[in-house]
């Protein structure tokens, strides 16, 4: 089938890829002209694992293609996709201008019948806006006689595994009332549907909130177990306990329980905010919404907190490794990451940070560029070195947490026992590193001041680093001395 897709960026890129890789003839369309001639030359804007061969490999067997001609996307495909940005406005809801855009764009220009597509995620009831400012154009231009029809149809990628996740989808949500939409979508999906059917067909307004519900659900899921964390933590139990014994009960589950810094990047707090802005509209009080996204400002603050404490206000001078800059693994994404205001926080306390991630460290430039007290170090063991004294021992250290050898870790000479930093008192937790590939965010991992001086406290905002994920298995509530 021929398909257009307006917009190249995180959405558009992946779901185009994809679609040309089963077959597709797909043609990708974007204002950015610097964006789409380098996508022509094979550079890849964004980092996402296998996207890059799958566009390399798509684009040199002319499956996908790339341009800034508007009227040669509008006249190529039969299927219009709008996945264009919807950044949130000053008060929190979606900014629809573009993908209002991308609708006049077609029907002034649109010669035959189209089916026009919302791929984007966007507030209830704007296919109903998209086809009101489509059928006007069509009405200026006198062109009334010309058919089409929109349909929503939202993503539900993950950052990190978005391709996986666009080749073997959990569902195929498709919001339409028209049998003939609906024909032509369930052929698109076809190749992703042989297994057992995945498409679920609903009214138009039913799909757009399924998008906004479900990652609505999602991000509740982290801020409640990040408050059952908090107060774990005043009531001395252990929330890592908790969570195996709540996650063994089949209604909740393992997924996204995980305590940490707070969620981030570019779903979950746009979308929220999204949704209470749109409860706001109809005025409707999402008391619930709200108190997710409060708990989870606040828990963004929580590690400073406790460095903060631990070095009785004293941070200026001292010099932190940070692992982790992005808001999750597998992303250079750092749109609302934790790492943003813990860094900040250390920087306005006089604080320096060294910091390492495998994909976000070009992003995190773009964002800071050239500081003092800021040093993107090209690898993991850079990051904790500062004029290191005891080297050897210091490498030993590492080499014993990626091997997850827990008797290495406490045989290593320069290291006392770990010692949380929960008030003085209170029961301890042993140091665990172990594998969790369901990771929700970064989570909480060392403060570490090394007996030798000169090095840096260590901070594990959250790490996956050459394959070895290390994600700790301690709670949010805790963070750790290495003395």
């Amino acid at each position: 089938m021929k398909l257009t897709v307006f917009g190249i960026g995180y959405v558009g890129l992946v779901q185009a890829a994809v679609l040309a890789e089963v077959g597709h003839d797909v043609l990708c369309v974007d204002v950015d002209a610097n964006k789409v001639e380098r996508l022509n030359q094979g550079y890849i804007p964004i980092y996402e694992p296998g996207l890059e061969n799958l566009v390399k490999e798509n684009h040199a067997a002319g499956r996908i293609r790339f341009t800034t001609d508007a009227v040669a996307g509008v006249k190529h495909g039969e299927i219009q996709m709008i996945a264009v940005g919807t950044p949130p406005g000053e008060d929190g809801s979606a900014d629809l201008k573009y993908v209002l855009a991308v609708a006049e764009t077609i029907g002034r220009e649109m010669e035959g019948p189209k089916i026009v597509v919302g791929k984007s995620t966007v507030p209830v009831g704007t296919c109903e806006k998209i086809k009101i400012r489509i059928a006007e154009t069509l009405k200026a231009r006198g062109r009334e006689d010309l058919a089409f029809d929109v349909a929503s149809n939202p993503e539900f990628l993950k950052e990190g595994s978005a391709v996986a996740d666009c080749m073997k989808p959990d569902r195929i949500i498709v919001g339409t009332g028209s049998p003939k939409t609906e024909a032509v979508m369930r052929e698109l999906y076809a190749p992703f549907n042989r297994n057992h059917q995945k498409m679920i067909v609903m009214d138009v307004r039913s799909a757009e909130f399924t998008k906004y519900a479900a990652n609505c659900m999602l991000a509740t899921k982290i801020s409640f177990m990040n408050e059952m964390a908090n107060l774990a933590e005043e009531l001395g139990a252990d929330i890592e306990e908790v969570r195996k014994g709540i996650g063994s009960d089949p209604r909740i589950g393992y997924h996204f329980i995980y305590p940490g810094l707070g969620y981030g990047g570019s779903c979950f707090p746009k979308d929220v905010r999204a949704l209470i802005k749109t409860a706001e509209g109809v005025k409707f009080d999402a008391r619930l919404l709200r108190a997710v996204e409060e708990r989870n400002n606040e828990q963004k603050s929580v590690l400073f907190q406790k460095v903060e404490r631990r070095f009785k206000g004293d941070l200026k001078g001292r010099t932190f490794a940070l692992w982790g800059l992005a808001f999750k693994p597998n992303t250079d994404d750092m749109r609302e990451a934790p790492s943003r205001p813990l860094m900040e926080a250390l920087w306005k306390a006089g604080a320096k940070v060294q910091a390492y991630d495998p994909e976000a460290m070009q992003e995190c430039q773009t964002i800071y560029g050239l500081r003092d007290d800021l040093m993107l170090c090209g690898t993991k063991e850079a990051a904790l070195r500062r004029r290191v004294a005891d080297r050897d021992r210091m490498e030993e250290f590492w080499r014993a947490v990626l091997r997850r050898d827990e008797g290495s870790l406490d045989r290593a000479a320069h290291l006392r026992r770990p010692q949380s930093l929960r008030p003085e008192g209170r029961r301890q937790a042993r140091l665990r590193v172990s594998q969790h590939r369901q990771a929700t965010g970064p989570g909480l991992g060392c403060v570490d001041k090394c007996r030798v001086r000169s090095e840096p406290v260590f901070i594990c905002n959250f790490a996956e680093i050459d394959g070895v994920d290390l994600k700790p298995r301690w709670p949010a509530s805790k963070a750790w001395l290495l003395q």
